[in-house]
Parts: C-alpha cells; structure tokens; sequence
C-alpha cells in the first residue's frame, strides 16, 4: 500500500472511498432535458475510471418547480430521473468510484422567466444581485412543499444508487433562511439563528424519514459570508457544530464567502492569477472544532496542496473539481508515479464561465472533455506511421503535434520565433495570467515524450515543408492583428497586442477601441492603465468584453477601476486623424443620430486577427486534398479522405487562427479532432 497521504482509503460510514481525492459537486451543463444521459454518463465515468474516489454529480440539481436552473442542471423533482440515474451509478461503480448528487432549492438564485414562469421564492423580497429576480416572500405552505419537494428528491436519488446526497446551502434557498441578510421572516422560520436554521433540520428530518439512518446525507455551506450584516465566523463555527450534533447529517464540506455577485463568485471559487487554496486553512478549523467529516475544494489545482491538505489534517477529502476536467486521469497518474505528465488547470475557468452564459463547460485545453462519447483522452496508435509537418506552435500547432506524436508518427514542426507559444505566450507576460504558458509548457514536454522534432527560428516556405517529403501538413501560423477598422486613419492606430507584447509603449491618453471584446483588448487597456496613464475602453456593443465572460472579468475591474479607467458602451470609433501631435477619434454609434470626437494621443485597437495563411495557399494546388476539409468527416470523428488532385502527395490542413480569429480551445478542438484520425 503506498504512503502517499492522498491516496489512503477513507470510511465515511460504511462507504470505504479509496483514496482522498474528490471531484466536488458541480453542473458542467451536459443534461438532456434535464436527465443525465449518455454525455453526462460518459463525462463521469471517465473521471471514475482515472482514478477518483468519488464523483459528485449535479450543481444543483433541482427538486422543486419553481427552481428552475439558470442554465442546464439536472431536474431531481421528476420520477424519470431515477433510470437514468441508475445507469450512471452502476457504470462508475463498475470502475470503483462513489457518486454522490447535490440537491438544491435555488431560492432567489434563479429568475421568474425560466421553465414554468412561477415566481422566485425566499425568506425576503431582497432581489439577488446576480440573477437579478424579485423573489416572492415565502409563505407556510411554500416551505411546506418544499421540504417535502427535498425528501421526495432524495427518496429518488436512493432508489437510483447514489451513495449518498449533499444539500447545497450557500448562496442558495438554504443559506438565505440561515443568513441575517435575506432572512425577514417572523415565527418559527426566522429571527434569531435556532429559528432561521429550522428549514434546514425540517429537510433533514423528512429526508431521514425516506432514506433511513444509513444513507449518507451531507452539507455543502459557507462557514463565513465575508459580508457586512451577513453570517460570521463565529456564525460558522456554531452552524458547523449545530450541524453535526444533530445526528442527521454524516459529512461537512466548507467553503468560505458569498457568490450572490459575480466578484462574490470569483473569490469563493478563485480563477487564475488569484491565489491556489484560499479557503484551505479556514476547513481546517472548522474540522479541528467539529472533529467531524470534512471536505473541501476551492481552486486547489495541484497534487502538491491536495497531498498538503490531507497529510495535515485540515480536511479529509480534497475536492479537485476543474483540475480533473483539465486531466480525467489525475489520479491514475499518481498512482503510477507520472505526476509530472498530468496536465495542468491553469486557472482559466472557461469551464465555468461558459456555464453561466448558458452554454456547456468546455476546458480551455482539453478538448475531450464533456466530449468523451467523440474525443479520446488516450490517443490510440495509428495502425500506419506517417510523415507529419506542422508550422506553427501556438496552442494549434502544438496540440496537433502532440497528437501525431501520440499517434506515433514522425512529426516535424517549423517555428519562426524562438520559442513555442504563440500569443499564449505574450499573454502570459502579463502576471495575472502567467498560469496560461502552461498550455504550452504540458504540450512541450508530451512532444518531446514522443519524439517530436522542433525546428526554431526557421520560416517555412513551400521548399521547406516539400523537402520533408510529408504525408501530411498542418497550416497552425495563427493571425496577425486586424486594424484595418476604420474608414481612415488606419495608419494612426496600434494593435492591442503591440502593447501586450511591448513593442510599443503605452501613451498618455489613450482611447482602446474593443471590438473583438475578448481578453486582448482588457489586457491591453490594463497594461497602459497600470502605466499611469488615461485610458477609455470602448465597444459598440452594449456590454464590454463578453467574450470574456463573467469570472474573468472580475479582477480585470478591480485593477481597473482602482486605476480610474473610463468604460465607454455604445459607441464606434468611425475615423482617426492627426492633429499635430495628438490625434482626433470620430465616433459615432450603431444606433444612428450621434458623432463625439475625442482627443488622445493613441489609439489602440483590438478586432481580432486576419489569418496568416499564405504557406497556405502556396502549398494548396500541390497537395492531393487542395486543402479541403470535410465537415461531415470531421463532424463523425472520421479520417479525411478528399482527393481533389490525384498527383497530390500530401494532405493539407490549416487549422486554430490561421482559419479564422477564434479562441485557444477552438483552436486546441481544431487540432484533437482532426489528428486523432491521421
């Protein structure tokens, strides 16, 4: 048996999980029609065969009607439920993981418009910041039904072979009975902490009625708002301690703050260039006061603090929740003493953000996630060894030589700096988002795991890649900048990324036009705000940066607004001119009716990026395809087989931004979907 502390077993009552490592409750927005069917099935045994002690599933799942998810959970208030969720539980204990489910009433945290249109309910009208609904304050018979809406949840999650259930209390239907803030009732249900925890114990005690004493039930909870009125730290404690001498419940898992802002959110579930483990040390206390069963996870991306964790006795299970959407088979991997090749979290949250603007988590460098039915995270041999020629390594270059590597075919790739990286690399200049190089740094080290042949400071042309004699050619050389936007003074305006990469310093005044809205343009602005002077971001769109999305806006605010930037929506820089040494900005809005001018001495533009494909299209006629990639073969995950020259020798594909301006994972999918089947 291996002394490593993190993968000792562990009794939680009369489960044995078999080693202290979790995947903590989370919604990647896989259901269909609120079931979990074959993606989210496959999402789950994937994790349960690399490793996990246990997964838990569902973040949120809904028990009432009128909790409708704000994006795509699981819906535990219907009876159908419960087939699906017995095939999902029987296929990951087959692999040796637990599954547990998080059931919730969402309260306030929801909106009105969703579903079955009943309106929002909680113990307050107090609208969430966030979800921004009006709730209806509850009544009797509001509280009755739904108590019996969580016991009727819970019955079916027994009958569907779950191991146990975790009532979800923070920021949700729960917390705000517990929670001085949104708490205004009279009587039994608030005033005072007894009162306003009684909702919680009247679940408890019907869910035990259903599912019996041995079933395990836990909490997930806030030990602490970190909110003026809101619960304390000593609030905390004494619901921690008033938790476990109820005797209902078998488990505490703790975090720490608030999520009912976007800012509240991102400190309670940190992103990258936010420190790792934040709410580690305060788990620890709750554990050391309770002496009771406690999880935890909250951005805690690495083994190393996962080991720290366990080996101090802070915590029992370690959550690593989008650290193995990043790498399914973390685990395995410390098992079989190959830490070192586990690919890293970096921090990104594009899982996460995308969920909450209503689409599906995607991680930003692992593109078979939440795709396991279509996308390999194994890449199995090819049956026949190819020559394989890529230019370019930014996230798409290098993603399709780790692929072919992995395929076990003799890859070349061309790269005319001299270093890997591509704009990930100038991104990562920037030090809250230094975490990203490890997109490349993960891919550079599996390349050369697999023999990959690099060739720096050297500018493919046609000689260059026809003198390799390849089977194969991959087009990954990116974009540069677009700043031919305006309908005159182009040659006044500078890209973002030449402030980003620093070849061209920051002015005085300066007016950043964002019409792309994605990380670029807020990095750029941040840089030249952090050099001490005036800036003004503007889009035409009427929010900035919503490629961006939620979380990761956060600290880009807070650094910005401290600095005084000025946020400008709505409107269009049209033209540019010079005067004298300043420069003249003409803007006008989409909406018609309106012409400002501002006077700056830059401007920065920020419109994505024109396709560098001319190695492209000089090796087009010679190749057998003329570059042509079929989308329905691509789409059925089958190898490419057009032949539009017959005396072709290779086939040619571009890929990433060389196509078109997209993001890394776009360009990460380009590369996993198209070399798996080289």
């Amino acid at each position: 048996m291996s002394s490593d502390p993190i993968l000792q077993p562990y009794q939680l009552k009369h489960l044995t999980l078999r080693n202290r490592i979790i995947m903590t409750s989370h919604e990647p927005a896989y259901p269909e029609d609120g079931m979990p069917k074959e993606r989210y099935r496959a999402y789950h045994v994937e994790r349960a065969k690399g490793g996990v002690a246990m997964t838990m599933t569902a973040g949120s799942a809904a028990v009432s009607k009128d909790s409708p998810p704000v994006f795509n959970n699981l819906l535990v208030y219907k009876d159908e439920v419960v087939p699906w969720m017995k095939d999902m539980t029987d296929a990951i204990h087959e692999h040796g993981a637990a599954v547990m489910i998080q059931l919730t009433h969402l309260g306030r945290r929801t909106r009105w418009d969703k579903e079955f249109w009943l309106p929002v309910v909680s113990p307050s009208h107090k609208r969430e910041a966030s979800h921004r609904a009006f709730p209806k304050k509850m009544e009797d018979w509001d509280i009755e039904r739904i108590i019996t809406d969580y016991a009727d949840a819970a019955e079916r999650m027994k009958a569907g072979g779950m191991d146990g259930i975790e009532l979800q209390a923070y920021g949700h239907l729960m917390d705000q009975f517990w929670s001085p803030l949104t708490n205004e009732l009279d009587g039994p249900y608030g005033c005072g902490v007894d009162n306003r925890l009684q909702f919680t114990f009247d679940v408890l005690g019907e869910i035990r009625k259903r599912v019996g004493s041995e079933f395990i039930v836990g909490v997930r909870y806030s030990g602490d708002e970190c909110l003026e009125g809101g619960l304390t730290k000593e609030d905390g404690l004494s619901i921690s301690k008033r938790l476990k001498d109820s005797g209902m419940i078998d488990f505490l898992n703790v975090v720490r703050g608030h999520i009912d802002t976007d800012a509240g959110l991102t400190d309670v579930i940190p992103i990258q260039g936010m420190a790792n483990s934040p709410h580690l040390d305060f788990a620890g206390e709750i554990k050391a006061a309770t002496d009771f069963p406690t999880f935890h996870g909250a951005k805690i991306p690495d083994v190393a603090t996962a080991r720290h964790a366990i080996a101090s006795g802070k915590v029992d299970m370690v959550g690593m929740t989008r650290a193995h959407m990043t790498d399914p088979h973390l685990v395995r991997k410390i098992i079989e003493k190959r830490e070192d090749e586990i690919r890293p979290c970096v921090g990104a949250n594009y899982c996460l953000d995308r969920i909450y603007q209503g689409g599906a988590a995607y991680c930003i460098h692992n593109a078979a996630t939440g795709r396991e039915l279509d996308m390999p995270h194994i890449i199995p041999k090819s049956q026949t060894r190819k020559k394989v020629v890529i230019v370019g390594t930014g996230p798409a270059g290098l993603e399709a030589a780790r692929v072919a590597g992995e395929r076990g075919h003799d890859v070349v790739v061309f790269e005319a700096a001299d270093k890997p990286g591509g704009q990930i690399r100038l991104t990562a200049q920037s030090e809250r988002r230094k975490e990203m190089i490890s997109i490349i740094d993960w891919r550079m080290n599996q390349c050369a795991m697999h023999g990959v042949t690099f060739h720096f400071n050297t500018w493919a042309e046609l000689e260059t890649v026809q003198a390799e004699n390849p089977d194969v050619v991959i087009i990954a050389t990116g974009g540069l900048p677009d700043t031919e936007v305006l309908s005159r003074g182009n040659d006044f305006v500078v890209s973002s990324w030449d402030i980003i990469s620093g070849d061209v310093k920051p002015g005085t005044n300066v007016l950043v036009f964002d019409d792309a809205g994605d990380h670029a343009g807020l990095q750029a602005a941040e840089i030249i705000a952090q050099s001490g002077a005036k800036v003004e971001i503007m889009t035409p769109d009427r929010s900035f940066a919503p490629e961006v999305m939620a979380m990761n806006l956060v600290p880009y605010m807070r650094s910005m607004q401290k600095l005084d930037a000025t946020f400008t929506v709505t409107y269009r820089l049209a033209a540019v001119e010079k005067d004298g040494n300043q420069l003249i900005a003409h803007v006008g809005s989409d909406y018609g009716g309106v012409t400002k001018k501002r006077t700056v001495d830059q401007v920065v533009i920020n419109h994505g990026t024109i396709p560098l494909d001319d190695l492209y299209f000089d090796l087009k006629e010679a190749s057998s395809n003329h570059g042509e990639m079929s989308h329905d073969q691509l789409i059925a995950g089958q190898a490419q087989s057009v032949i539009r020259n017959a005396d072709g020798t290779f086939q040619l594909f571009r890929i990433g931004d060389a196509v078109s301006a997209r993001n890394t994972h776009a360009a990460i999918y380009d590369a996993l979907r198209l070399l798996k089947d080289i």
